[in-house]
């Protein structure tokens, strides 16, 4: 397997990521989007979800495209973010054109960190400007770990993060680069039992999470026992990714590979996919423009390219986080004294 460049998901042509947060707060936002709409829809497998706009992602609703996506910290107030990103894609003339006017199209999704250490009385609901905020800051290049929608996330046994990685793969139209983006804030354990390894460790490619390898505590008799469970009204959670290729997916196809794409969360989390996560992928295609259609097997290839990558990219999140002052949870680094 070979990742592209940078190893992220602006790897594919056209896409930049922008990231924002308040480390008192201990949350923020992060935004995809591009110079052009892309298609895009969604498939949703978690039983708490939070999202805006995601009905419009379904393959039989009218419009294609979007403009851009959230992945926010907050909850429920940190789907505000989509307006301060339309906001600014409306100041850019960018939106879906109605006669005269012009609607930005950005969906989002949200995870649950209300409960992570950070001081949350704010008077005014503080993710409009993160919102606006992550967007100026897009870029091909961005960091992971404690940064952006992933500041304040937390896993089951150590704090989460953003996490990004991606695959070239030869296809028989192609090559084509797939890529994730997430944020890791999962009630389940990206880590073995009683141990620092990291259940995507199969997947890894030149030790971009610590080269550790599988290590003890990675059988399966350890699954009920991959972490102990926080009661769930007690910590809010979920796994919200985007997966994007370059290769030319329909709408229909967009949301077949973010179908795939959930293998991956359950390759790197255990458990995943729970009543109390809104385990969420955003499934996307910058290749509208190639002239190319791909067939059943074409698409076969991607979804599980898009799944490898978000395996990696959840790793990577846990990896990169960083500790703050008042964390509730420490970092993947302290506790294997790297």
């Amino acid at each position: 397997m070979q990742t592209g460049p940078l190893n992220l998901i602006t790897d594919v042509a056209g896409l930049k990521v922008g990231n924002a947060q308040d480390d008192t707060l201990k949350s923020g936002s992060t935004v995809l989007c591009a110079d052009a709409p892309f298609t895009a829809s969604v498939h949703v497998m978690g039983g708490a979800p939070g999202t805006r706009e995601t009905d419009l992602l379904a393959p039989d609703k009218t419009v294609a495209a979007v403009d851009a996506l959230i992945l926010s910290g907050g909850s429920a107030f940190g789907l505000d973010a989509c307006s301060g990103v339309m906001d600014a894609l409306y100041a850019d003339g960018r939106g879906y054109a109605v006669g005269d006017a012009r609607v930005p199209l950005v969906p989002g999704a949200i995870l649950f960190d209300l409960l992570n250490g950070g001081d949350k009385n704010w008077a005014d609901n503080p993710y409009r400007s993160l919102g606006q905020e992550a967007y100026a800051n897009a870029s091909t290049s961005f960091a992971l770990g404690s940064i952006g929608a992933g500041t304040g996330a937390l896993t089951g046994r150590e704090k989460g993060g953003l996490g990004s990685a991606s695959m070239v793969i030869e296809g028989p139209s192609g090559p084509f680069t797939v890529g994730a983006l997430v944020a890791a804030n999962p009630v389940g354990s990206v880590t073995v039992p009683e141990g620092t390894h990291f259940w995507a460790a199969p997947f890894e490619i030149d030790s971009e999470f610590g080269g550790l390898g599988m290590g003890p505590g990675a059988q399966g008799h350890g699954l009920f026992q991959s972490h102990k469970l926080t009661p769930p009204d007690a910590r809010g959670n979920t796994t919200i990714a985007i997966v994007a290729t370059d290769a030319p997916l329909s709408k229909a196809q967009c949301h077949r590979m973010a179908v795939a794409a959930h293998d991956g969360i359950a390759r790197a989390i255990v458990p995943a996919h729970s009543p109390f996560d809104g385990d969420l992928v955003f499934g996307v295609s910058t290749g509208h423009e190639k002239s190319a259609s791909l067939d059943d097997m074409a698409l076969f290839e991607i979804g599980q390219a898009a799944a490898l990558c978000l395996s990696r990219a959840i790793a990577r999140a846990v990896y990169e986080a960083k500790p703050a002052a008042g964390d509730v949870l420490p970092v993947w680094q302290s506790r294997t004294g790297v």
